[in-house]
């Protein structure tokens, strides 16, 4: 383990690190091909858009430019169709000669000097799930060491043409070849998402002990709907969600869709909001090229970045289901700090939702609240009644600091953390929060 990862694990007395690879510490952050992009192969009559060294090249250049890699925008992901269809010689992947020109390495150098990552991805079947050479059980190693040699920073294994068999012994088959590399490859793993992603059929303890990140559900879409169903799943299913995510392990709601074509700008708020909330990872799959001034700044939003990145790892909750239509959740933060997201699902008009601190568990005093959106800040006692204005399908968030400890009444059940059976995460928390 990195000796910089090994202080922060002893000083936050966690379990041990995924993989044990002192990789990420806090959710990656990067951008992702897929969503917007999926499987444009047609280099010939959309070159701008197919999928090509020329597209992730282009993209890397706008992280660099353009201020994203600064905020920690550090990964280009390539998803699937990147490869040819068939192997080299010596049984190894190979990408596209044509639309790969220069090959992955090439690619991997280019980012590098840039100070940007690489990611790629593969399949556990024979073929992907676009149809592309797989990487089944006996070709495990040497691909990992394929991804090793290209320089590659992180990979994706999905679950496409595979059973749940091959999967229960290819996922931790794969992490063990990642690290046998020698080289630090983060990974992500489709498999909660192929055994329905919930217990029994996964086991987040294992999974913790195999990956870095992982995809618990189905594929986002650019809409409403989908980024709707996918927070609904998640918030339903905190209880087991929530204590298995922590630094260098982390739930992967798929990526944000700010930017592209199906959110309104309320709804690209509240997804970003709801992904910092949930210490999800914060890939973009947009064009970079051209994305809206009004995207730009909900993605590069410096406070709602910091609270996606807070040290301390632990996954917010709802902790607040109104019959009404309104929902709060309640991330807690580094230095006594917390996130509240205040979040309308209705969609006739604003709402004017009357609560309290106390009402929502902070009893020590009064606070220091700012709204991350507006920059607004205001002081608020805890008995005070005060009124947020939520838009239809937006949502208000906030930054809140106090002089004292807050309680975090909503995370225990018993006198323990909510389904945090596995192990006692409430080890991982700093005193000052128990």
């Amino acid at each position: 383990m990195h000796p910089a990862a090994l202080v922060l694990a002893l000083a936050l007395s966690a379990p041990a690190l995924a993989l044990d690879n002192g990789l990420m510490l806090t959710p990656p952050m990067g951008w992702l091909a897929w969503e917007r992009y999926r499987c444009d192969i047609d280099c010939a009559n959309d070159p701008k858009n197919c999928i090509s060294e020329n597209l992730f090249i282009d993209m890397a250049d706008r992280l660099y430019e353009d201020g994203w890699k600064e905020l920690g925008y550090s990964f280009i992901n390539i998803d699937d169709c990147w490869s040819s269809k068939v192997r080299d010689k010596q049984g190894r992947l190979q990408a596209d000669p044509k639309r790969f020109p220069g090959g992955i390495l090439k690619l991997s150098r280019y980012l590098h000097e840039r100070g940007l990552k690489l990611g790629i991805y593969g399949d556990m079947g024979t073929l992907t799930c676009g149809g592309y050479p797989g990487t089944p059980l006996d070709k495990v190693k040497i691909d990992a060491q394929t991804f090793a040699d290209w320089e590659v920073d992180m990979f994706k294994y999905d679950g496409c043409y595979s059973n749940a068999t091959e999967q229960e012994k290819g996922y931790p088959a794969m992490s063990v070849a990642l690290n046998a590399t020698g080289r630090p490859i983060a990974y992500s793993c489709s498999w909660p998402a192929y055994q329905g992603g919930l217990p029994p059929k996964v086991n987040y303890t294992e999974l913790g002990q195999i990956c870095n990140l992982w995809r618990n559900y189905g594929d986002i879409e650019d809409s409403w709907d989908s980024v709707l169903n996918i927070i609904n799943w998640f918030f339903e299913n905190q209880d087991v969600l929530t204590p298995a995510a922590g630094p260098g392990k982390w739930n992967d709601p798929d990526m944000l869709v700010i930017g592209d074509f199906g959110l309104s700008y309320e709804q690209s708020r509240t997804q970003m909001a709801l992904w910092a909330i949930m210490a999800a990872p914060l890939f973009m799959s947009n064009d970079l090229r051209t994305i809206s001034s009004s995207a730009r700044a909900i993605l590069q939003n410096k406070m709602i970045i910091s609270i996606n990145q807070d040290q301390l790892g632990i996954q917010g909750r709802r902790i607040v289901k109104e019959k009404i239509g309104i929902d709060v959740y309640l991330r807690p933060l580094s230095h006594n700090c917390s996130a509240l997201v205040f979040f309308s699902r209705r969609s006739d008009m604003p709402y004017r939702y009357s609560t309290s601190l106390s009402k929502l568990n902070f009893t020590a005093g009064v606070y220091k609240v700012m709204d991350v959106y507006s920059n607004k800040e205001d002081t608020l006692k805890d008995s005070s009644t005060f009124v947020v204005s939520i838009n239809p399908t937006g949502v208000v968030m906030w930054y809140v600091s106090a002089p004292a400890k807050p309680s975090l009444r909503h995370f225990f059940k018993a006198g323990k953390l909510r389904g945090y059976d596995d192990y006692d995460h409430a080890n991982a928390l700093p005193a000052s929060f128990l």
